[in-house]
């Protein structure tokens, strides 16, 4: 297992552990108030002064670490034994998985868990995945739904991990170590959860060797041998991915049958949002009104929009490619952390969108017009299908992001085939269309109201040119821990408001039938009214006081006992700006923001931030939005890059009851 596997793997459960910690004390307060018999099963101990007895739960639990053997051979095979013993009276809830046996499971339980440390470099593995775990027992007690009888680990027990040693390891002595995670309970009352590391020692030798052999305690007597040679064979461990799109979360098992192909129809569905994102929805009409001039030849028009679609499957394969294959290329947005490209892009854009709108011709130098992004040719179909691709990158759709930060830790044939995927699934609109030109056809094509169509998307698409030359420039002018230049949103508004405007007043100078006039006075009023009221929203301070991220003060808020609710945002990235504008300006969101407990603290990745980069890693992501809320010693409670405001509250009541 490599490093980045391992560092993978244990973010990923220390997020689910975390979570699992601050959500138990969330639900079982409320249950606490509602139910008596609740609060004479689980009394937290708070005495007539207020003070509490939430003591620590290895109070009640004797953890430690056992090796079958401690001195072995290269290419040896060991058993770890994490052998608890629990107070009578006392139980664990159960570690990963389903609790099965008829037993009630508590959704907010904080469970038995261990983990690899991220930086443990050994010459074994630990294959925490293969661990044989102890039998579950019934517990009961009244959660504030009756009794019921809950599963949980009670008395002398033992998880058990196989080890494997590499046959070349150089002789010599090495700690073992694992990350543990229990919180321990008895009928009326539990204690805090407890993280910590566990280490033994085990001795390489070259023959013989001094050691001492337990394989014979009573400990390891419900280990399967076998599971020694399922790992030699290849054979891999459950490996679970979580998504949670807007309050709708669901896993899916990668080692399990069928598992991976499920993940690339989830990372498929995640590219075809994308087209849904602000990003990608300015370039749609121009590819709509390119298979429309062609519908008439259905076989012509299949190749274009075939030649489209291979264009942004190249594109996604491409930055795929440079992840698995260039150290310093570490997320799916990174080039338009570079303002020169971002501006780039942004011209671009916008001498197509005049080009379209056709008020004035702009002449350019002949080499232009030899790679621009003609519809009617299978180059420049294949072309444009590569520029909606980039548009679409500073933008992440739900389901895409948990996907692809799980691609990015696996072999560079997984991240090709997975970026494959997410291309494909925004490729396959733009397929369909072309497959089926009647689609298409009503679109007009000649004529006065094919030009206003034309010129109105082009001021939209204008727009969009502005907004990318408007995010590169504040990019570069952009200091260090301060917010980013917002003016050039004026202008991203002007031109919006004057796509609106143009089709209120061409309307009625086009066609006198009443329902066109109705349907696109709807229409140019909704553009109008949306774009000004972009201008004030985005040039607006806001209602939020946010800190801008560094290591120091990040460290300074743990240290203080915050919460921390940390958005990683960028000028260029449209998805932020909608759920800042929208679910971080919610009411309730606000006024838990300007709590003195709570920390709004922002990472803007506009410009050069390596800090705020590594960060990005560290919370298991290659992509924004972003929001992560971080509860006592910086403990991850939440994490989304589509949340709703409620989600927002909820894991901001959880931070408050871990601390």
């Amino acid at each position: 297992m490599s490093d980045d596997m391992r560092t993978s793997i244990t973010i990923h459960r220390t997020v689910h552990r975390t979570i699992r910690t601050a959500f138990s004390l969330l639900l079982i307060l409320p249950m606490l108030a509602l139910s008596q018999r609740a609060e004479a099963q689980f009394d937290f101990g708070f005495d007539d002064g207020g003070e509490s007895d939430f003591n620590d739960s290895r109070d009640r639990v004797t953890p430690r670490i056992l090796l079958s053997k401690t001195s072995v051979m290269p290419g040896s095979d060991v058993i770890l034994a994490v052998v608890l013993e629990i107070e009578d009276g006392w139980h664990l809830w159960p570690g990963p998985g389903p609790v099965g046996g008829g037993f009630a499971e508590f959704d907010g339980a904080i469970r038995t868990e261990i983990a690899v440390p991220a930086a443990a470099v050994s010459p074994f593995v630990l294959h925490t995945g293969f661990a044989t775990w102890p039998e579950i027992h019934g517990a009961t007690a009244d959660l504030g739904d009756g009794p019921r009888e809950y599963g949980v680990f009670e008395g002398h027990i033992a998880i058990l991990v196989p080890l494997t040693v590499d046959p070349a390891a150089a002789i010599g002595t090495y700690d073992v170590s694992l990350d543990l995670t229990f919180q321990s309970c008895d009928d009326r009352l539990c204690m805090a959860p407890v993280d910590m590391v566990l280490t033994g020692s085990l001795e390489i030798v070259s023959a013989g060797g001094s050691g001492i052999s337990n394989e014979d305690d009573a400990i390891f007597d419900t280990f399967d041998p076998t599971v020694f040679a399922k790992i030699r064979s290849g054979e891999k461990a459950a490996e679970v991915i979580e998504f949670d799109v807007f309050g709708f979360a669901f896993n899916v098992d990668v080692a399990g049958g069928g598992g991976f192909l499920l993940l690339l129809l989830v990372a498929a569905l995640g590219g075809l949002l994308l087209n849904l994102t602000p990003c990608v929805l300015p370039v749609i009409p121009l590819k709509i009104m390119g298979l429309s001039a062609v519908a008439d030849n259905r076989r012509r028009c299949f190749a274009l929009g075939l030649s489209m679609s291979l264009g942004v499957v190249f594109f996604w394969m491409l930055l795929g490619g440079l992840i698995a294959g260039v150290k310093s290329f570490q997320s799916i947005s990174q080039l338009f952390q570079y303002p020169i490209f971002t501006i780039s892009v942004g011209v671009v854009i916008a001498v197509m969108a005049i080009g379209m709108a056709g008020f004035f011709t702009i002449n350019l130098p002949s080499r232009f017009y030899a790679v621009q992004t003609r519809h009617d040719t299978l180059g420049g179909s294949f072309l444009f299908g590569i520029m909606t691709a980039v548009l679409s990158t500073p933008c992440t759709a739900p389901l895409m992001g948990a996907a692809a930060a799980w691609a990015t830790t696996q072999s560079p044939g997984i991240v090709l085939i997975v970026f494959a995927s997410i291309g494909t699934g925004m490729a396959v609109p733009y397929l369909i269309l072309s497959a089926f030109p009647k689609m298409v056809q009503k679109m007009p094509r000649t004529g006065p109201a094919s030009e206003v169509v034309k010129q109105v998307m082009g001021l939209l698409l204008l727009a969009a040119g502005i907004y990318f030359i408007g995010s590169g420039l504040a990019g570069l002018t952009i200091k260090p821990n301060e917010p980013p230049s917002h003016v050039y949103w004026w202008f991203v508004a002007a031109a919006g408001t004057a796509a609106g405007l143009w089709l209120l007043y061409q309307t009625f100078r086009v066609t006198k039938k009443a329902i066109p006039r109705i349907v696109f006075t709807v229409i140019g009023g909704f553009i109008t009214t949306l774009s000004v009221l972009i201008g004030l929203t985005m040039t607006a301070k806001g209602p939020i006081d946010w800190v801008y991220y560094t290591p120091d003060r990040f460290a300074a808020a743990v240290a203080d006992d915050k919460v921390i609710v940390l958005d990683f945002t960028a000028e260029w990235c449209l998805n932020c700006k909608t759920l800042e504008a929208t679910v971080l300006a919610d009411d309730d969101v606000v006024a838990q923001l300007k709590r003195a407990d709570v920390i709004p603290m922002k990472i803007d990745l506009t410009g050069d931030n390596p800090d705020g980069q590594a960060k990005l890693l560290e919370a298991a992501r290659r992509t924004i939005p972003l929001l992560v809320v971080y509860g006592r010693g910086g403990r991850e409670v939440f994490k989304s890059d589509a949340y709703t405001p409620a989600q927002i509250l909820d894991a901001i009541a959880e931070a408050e009851q871990g601390r």
